[in-house]
């Protein structure tokens, strides 16, 4: 077992938990210096001092950038040992890890392991506020839930060393981009309960609000914006041919058809990541069966609207957009890329 610890200006928490850590005899630590700098050697050289591997980046990158850097340096030992990451402010209690580390060794078969905080006590109401947020914009994003998705007290399987390299992310949207595609790769998530800690507010945290929520929400953000760009051309090619032909049916299925192939292409490439061969053979023919029942599903609420309730083509539309919108999204992110 090896624990993986990035850290970015720490304090002595950090040297009482590799104490802790090393009382429960979990295996190897590995430290990250996320460009911390000179006034902080002092820290990582008692840690290198307590027989820790202290790895260094000469300025800060981010959390994801280490935390790969970490994952780089225990794929070359080749140890087929489990890693678990953990935070080194003090809001992971040595207890709780170990309680991931034997969840990890119990359930073999779940990739990756979380250490779910429950939110309960004394919790600050930024911190209360942007987990509940980011918990529901990932259920409509995935399909499923995860009562936790920020805590970075994760616990995975050595085979999975070489993906958790690849997942795009620096930063904090790192940790959020590994749960988004963790089940389109066949990943198993499981929870394991664990202590809410928040030390003074939780002043240490290096999380910025507003830019590093901005990062973890992007790939929802993209998606929107895709999408109201291909409702952009459906909107337009609907009415055109609906004008040159008359023909609600010819009208919605060429229209659906032309933005379709726009949608897939902006998303394949800047929402979702499927960027090589492989992944658009595979991702390809299920995109356009889904857009077969979206047209189906598209043209039925549009007729029941527009010729049953007698509403106009143009608020007939906007409303079966809306209507299919979140499904569209939840089915792609699930079952297409």
């Amino acid at each position: 077992m090896t624990i993986l610890i990035p850290s970015y200006e720490p304090d002595v928490r950090l040297l009482n938990l590799i104490v802790k850590l090393q009382e429960y005899g979990l295996g190897n630590i590995v430290i990250v210096d996320d460009g911390s700098g000179p006034a902080y050697r002092g820290i990582f050289d008692s840690a290198k001092a307590y027989g820790c591997t202290v790895l260094t980046h000469t300025h800060n990158l981010g959390k994801g950038c280490a935390l790969k850097t970490g994952f780089r340096h225990i794929r070359e030992w080749d140890s087929q040992e489990a890693v678990i990451c953990a935070d080194s402010d003090g809001q992971h209690l040595p207890y709780d890890i170990k309680r991931v580390v034997d969840a990890i060794q119990l359930h073999p078969s779940a990739g990756m392991v979380l250490g779910s905080r429950k939110f309960t006590g004394t919790v600050p109401l930024r911190s209360r506020f942007g987990n509940s947020v980011t918990r529901g914009v990932f259920a409509v994003a995935t399909g499923s839930k995860v009562y936790d998705t920020q805590t970075g007290l994760r616990g995975f399987q050595h085979h999975m060393l070489d993906w958790l390299c690849e997942i795009p992310g620096d930063r904090f949207e790192y940790e959020m981009n590994m749960l988004l595609v963790a089940r389109r790769e066949g990943y198993a998530i499981r929870e394991v309960f664990i202590e809410t800690v928040y030390l003074e507010e939780n002043k240490s945290s290096h999380f910025r609000p507003l830019v590093d929520s901005m990062r973890i929400y992007l790939p929802i953000l993209a998606f929107s914006a895709s999408s109201a760009a291909s409702a952009l051309i459906d909107f337009t090619l609907l009415f055109l041919f609906q004008y040159m032909t008359h023909n609600l049916f010819f009208s919605v299925v060429a229209a659906r058809l032309c933005s379709s192939i726009f949608n897939y292409s902006m998303n394949r490439k800047y929402v979702f990541g499927g960027k090589n061969a492989a992944k658009v053979r595979k991702s390809m023919p299920k995109y356009f069966s889904l857009v077969v029942l979206v047209l189906l599903l598209n043209y039925g609420l549009l007729y029941f609207y527009n010729e049953q309730l007698i509403l106009p083509l143009v608020v007939a539309k906007i409303l079966t957009e809306v209507s299919i919108f979140v499904f569209s999204f939840w089915a792609q992110r699930r079952f297409v890329y």
